[in-house]
């Protein structure tokens, strides 16, 4: 037995060795900084500090020149003092106010719903378990985005305020951030690819202290997502497709660049406009879409007409156009919830598996045995 002891010294002394180099090795990532993974998502950054993170948001709004930095640090923690940045939050978060429907889901998901306290327009919301905390008057209604009750606001004092930008900052929150409440901007929407916009499920989790949760639900939606689009692409036909309706003489509908073609494309179907260039929506005359389109096997997301006689009641040339005649037009407008909200502009940004699984059950229904819709339900 004696003559083990020295090996058994120089195993345990090699394997201490090994563990300060290793402890030495995680301090100066923590100091220099790690950055989280982000795969898809284009507009922000997170880098992991030892007791504070950073989040780095560089695309608030389209065309955004600007760059946010937040810092995020541990409750009985100071931030360095040769750090500086645009709003400092204590995590994890226990009180905030958001301001976009498409903001619930992600609180949804990290069940930190109890964590909301406010919100501009509660009828907006769809979500089940976020009505019931404000049936219960544990969310405050906060008026309009546009111009949010200040004073409501500050009076809830939420240890954060997260916002949108649509063309450059809100003004209506300078006197919110001068009250002390920390203001951070969402660019959730600006993202062009489904997966990049899921992806800021991470951007909420930061704020909870809850990355291993948000990294475990992202896997769960891309895993889901590539399966669909790997299913969708063994589908023999490729049908064509036409999206969007008009609005005041105006055909609106998503150019080839935006996470909606995208979401076609992957669904293994041909969208008609998808050599169009840019994210947003391109604006076409009615002359113009029946000239190109007229033929479109599928017409999917008609604004929110329900019916085809809400639809021909709107415009009577919608009837000269091959997938009303043939019963082929899909939309999400009967998708809502218990006040109004239409279930696809809250959840669709945050379960693209679940847009592409509708689009693939419409375009391929032979792939799919008694499929239930989540969002796109044939016009009545």
């Amino acid at each position: 037995m004696r003559s083990l002891l020295p090996i058994v010294f120089i195993c345990l002394s090699c394997s201490i060795s090994s563990c300060k180099k290793e402890n030495k090795e995680v301090d100066k990532h923590f100091r220099e900084g790690i950055e989280q993974k982000i795969s898809y998502a284009k507009g922000f950054e997170i880098t992991l500090y030892k007791t504070f993170k950073i989040i780095t948001v560089s695309k608030a709004w389209p065309n955004s020149d600007k760059t946010f930095n937040y810092a995020l640090v541990q409750r009985g923690t100071q931030l360095p003092d040769s750090i500086t940045a645009d709003a400092v939050i204590e995590t994890p978060v226990e009180k905030i106010v958001v301001t976009s429907t498409t903001h619930i889901p992600a609180l949804e998901l990290l069940g930190v719903t109890q964590t909301l306290k406010g919100f501009p327009n509660l009828d907006y919301i769809s979500s089940e378990t976020v009505r019931k905390h404000i049936k219960n008057g544990a969310i405050k209604e906060l008026g309009q985005n546009e111009s949010i009750n200040t004073e409501s606001t500050i009076n809830l004092n939420p240890d954060v305020l997260v916002s949108f930008g649509v063309d450059g900052e809100n003004k209506a929150l300078n006197s919110i951030k001068r009250a002390g409440i920390p203001v951070i901007y969402n660019g959730d929407w600006v993202e062009t690819t489904p997966l990049g916009q899921a992806e800021w499920i991470k951007f909420f989790a930061a704020l909870y202290d809850k990355e291993a949760e948000a990294d475990s639900i992202f896997n769960r939606i891309e895993g889901q997502y590539r399966n669909l689009k790997t299913k969708a692409a063994q589908a023999k036909s490729k049908p064509t497709v036409l999206s969007g309706a008009m609005f005041k003489d105006v055909w609106y509908l998503p150019k080839g660049d935006s996470w909606a073609a995208q979401l076609v494309a992957d669904a293994h179907a041909d969208y008609i406009y998808k050599e169009t260039r840019g994210t947003g929506s391109a604006a076409l005359s009615i002359e113009e879409v029946l000239n190109t389109a007229q033929n479109a096997d599928f017409w999917i997301s008609p604004n929110s007409f329900e019916t085809y006689s809400e639809l021909s009641a709107g415009n009577a040339v919608y009837k000269e156009f091959k997938a009303f005649k043939d019963h082929k037009i899909y939309g999400f407008g009967s998708a809502k919830g218990a006040t109004g909200g239409l279930l696809y502009y809250e959840l669709a940004p945050s379960r693209p598996d679940w847009v592409l699984a509708d689009l693939v059950a419409i375009f391929h229904p032979e792939l799919t045995v008694n499929y239930k819709p989540h969002f796109f339900k044939p016009l009545d």
